[in-house]
C-alpha cells in the first residue's frame, strides 16, 4: 500500500492489502449499509464494531430545539442492551460470557459504537447478537425508568472525579456554544428530563441501514462477514432491497469557535488542584496532524517531555501532568493538564503556559522531533498489535476522514515533519483564545493575568 486510500461513499467494493499483510476489504451494499473488514495473518481472535455517525453533538439538529433532548445518544446506548424481541438482556450478556468474549459501547462526540471481542468461531454469534440489539431494541419502557437511574449514578461517579470534571469544563470553555463543547453523556438534569419517546425518535432516525457502518479486525473472511450481516439485519425486517446512498460525511471546513469563558473554577475541598489550559485546535483530517503529534509528543506526550521534566522532575509541583490534543471533524481542542496542590496551582499554570511559548516562539530541536517520531511510531505499532485498535481505525476512518491510513503511511507522513513545521503549528495554536479551567480549593485570583478577557476573533472556515 502506497499512500492513503481513499473511501468514497459510492464504491461498492474495495480491496488492498496494507503495512503487516493485513488484507482490507470493504464492500458498500446497495442499502447503503458499509462492512470493512482487516484480516490480520496469525490472529485467533476479532473485534466487530457495529457504528453510526452520532454522537452527542447532533442532539440538537436530529431532534429539535428542546434542551430536554441533550443524553438522548447516551440514553440509547445503554437501552440497547436491554433486550429485544427475541433476548432478553441476560441472554445479551451470557452470550457473550459464555465464550468468554468481552462486549460494551460507547457514546462520543460524533460517533456510537457498540462492539464486542471474541475467538474467530464465535464471530458469527458476536454479529448475529450486535445485530439484534441494533436492529431491534425494544426500548421497554420498565427497563428505561431503571436505565435512567443507572445513567444518574454514572454521572454522579463522574460528578465526583475531578479529572473528569475538568474536562468537561475546558470544552465548555473553550468551544462555547458549539455542540461539541457539550458533554457527552448529558446532565443530570437533561437525563431526568429526556423522555422514551425522544430516544425513541432518535433512534428511528438514526439507526438505519444507510447510517450503519460495522467493522472487523482480526480472523476474518469478508465475504462470510458480508453474508453473516445481510442474514441478520434481513431477519430483523430490514429492506434490504430498498437502494440508499450512505449518509454524507460530515463537513470538514473549521467551524467558528468563539470562546465560551476565559476562566471556569469549580470550587471543591479536594486535597489536590486539576488544572488544564486549552486552546481550538484542529480538526481531524487536518494536513498538519502528524505535525501535531510531534508537538504534542514534545511538549508533554512522554516522562522526556518538556512538561513533565519542567513541572515534576525539576520541581516536584505535580504527579501527573501532560498534553493532549483532541480532533473532529469541524473542530478541535489542545490542552495541558497537571494535578497539584492548591498553593501551586497559579505556578504550575504558569509553567504550563510558559513552556508552551517557548516551544511556540523557539521551536523544537532535532534531538526532540528524532525522540518524538521514535515514541509516535512504536506507540502506534505495538497499539496495533490489538484487534480493537486496528477494528476502531476502520471505523474512524470510514466514518471522520474518509481514508484509510496504515502504519507505513503514517509514518512516511511523520517522517516529513520538520522542526519548522512543529514551530508554526505551535505559533498558530499560541495565538488563539486561551480558556483555563480548574478544580479543586482555588480562588480565582489564583490565575489572574494568565488569561485575556477580550475574545479575538473566532477562527474562520478554512478551504
Amino acid at each position: 500500500m502506497n499512500g492513503a486510500v481513499a473511501l468514497p461513499l459510492d464504491l461498492p467494493e474495495l480491496s488492498f492489502t496494507a503495512s503487516g499483510d493485513a488484507l482490507v476489504r470493504r464492500s458498500v451494499l446497495p442499502s447503503g449499509i458499509r462492512i470493512l473488514s482487516e484480516r490480520v495473518p496469525g490472529s485467533r481472535s476479532s473485534t466487530v464494531g457495529f457504528w453510526v455517525a452520532v454522537g452527542s453533538r447532533d442532539e440538537l439538529s436530529a431532534l429539535g430545539t428542546t434542551p430536554s433532548r441533550y443524553g438522548s445518544t447516551h440514553f440509547l446506548e445503554h437501552l440497547l442492551f436491554k433486550g429485544t424481541p427475541s433476548r432478553t438482556a441476560l441472554d445479551i450478556a451470557v452470550s457473550f460470557d459464555q465464550v468468554g468474549g468481552e462486549h460494551n459501547a460507547l457514546t462520543g462526540k460524533e460517533y456510537t459504537c457498540y462492539y464486542a471481542k471474541v475467538q474467530d468461531r464465535d464471530l458469527p454469534m458476536a454479529v448475529s447478537v450486535l445485530a439484534d440489539m441494533f436492529t431491534s431494541s425494544v426500548l421497554d419502557a420498565a427497563e428505561f425508568e431503571n436505565e435512567r437511574g443507572v445513567i444518574l449514578e454514572e454521572l454522579a461517579m463522574a460528578d465526583d472525579d475531578p479529572n473528569d470534571v475538568v474536562g468537561e469544563r475546558l470544552f465548555e470553555a473553550v468551544l462555547g456554544d458549539h455542540p461539541l463543547g457539550r458533554p457527552v453523556g448529558g446532565s443530570a438534569d437533561t437525563i431526568k428530563a429526556v423522555t422514551r419517546d425522544a430516544v425513541w425518535q432518535h433512534y428511528g432516525a438514526n439507526y438505519r441501514p444507510q447510517d450503519l457502518v460495522v467493522t472487523v479486525a482480526g480472523a476474518v473472511d469478508h465475504d462470510e462477514l458480508v453474508a453473516q450481516v445481510t442474514a441478520a439485519v434481513a431477519s430483523a425486517g430490514w429492506d434490504l432491497t430498498a437502494l440508499s446512498r450512505p449518509v454524507e460525511r460530515r463537513t470538514a471546513a473549521l467551524a467558528e469557535v468563539r470562546r465560551g469563558e476565559a476562566l471556569s473554577l469549580t470550587r471543591r475541598p479536594n486535597e489536590q488542584a486539576v488544572v488544564m489550559l486549552g486552546y481550538p485546535g484542529f480538526a481531524a483530517a487536518d494536513d498538519r496532524r502528524s505535525a501535531l503529534g510531534v508537538l504534542n509528543s514534545v511538549l508533554g506526550g512522554g516522562m522526556s517531555s518538556r512538561l513533565f521534566q519542567e513541572v515534576r522532575e525539576k520541581r516536584g509541583l505535580a504527579y501527573s501532568v501532560y498534553s493532549f490534543a483532541s480532533g473532529y471533524s469541524d473542530a478541535g481542542v489542545f490542552g495541558m493538564y497537571a494535578g497539584c496542590s492548591p498553593k501551586n496551582a497559579g505556578t504550575v499554570a504558569e509553567l504550563l503556559l510558559g513552556e508552551f511559548g517557548r516551544l511556540a516562539a523557539d521551536g523544537i530541536t532535532d534531538g526532540e522531533l528524532a525522540r518524538a517520531r521514535g515514541q509516535l511510531s512504536g506507540s502506534a505499532a505495538l497499539a496495533l498489535e490489538d484487534s480493537d485498535t486496528r477494528m476502531s481505525r476502520l471505523g474512524r476512518s470510514e466514518l471522520t476522514t474518509g481514508e484509510f491510513t496504515d502504519l507505513d503511511e503514517a509514518l512516511r507522513r511523520l517522517d516529513e515533519v520538520t522542526p519548522a513545521d512543529v514551530r508554526a503549528l505551535a505559533a498558530e495554536l499560541a495565538g488563539r483564545a486561551l480558556s483555563v479551567a480548574a478544580v479543586g480549593a482555588l480562588d480565582a485570583e489564583v490565575f489572574a493575568g494568565l488569561v485575556e478577557t477580550d475574545e479575538p476573533e473566532p477562527l474562520k472556515a478554512v478551504s
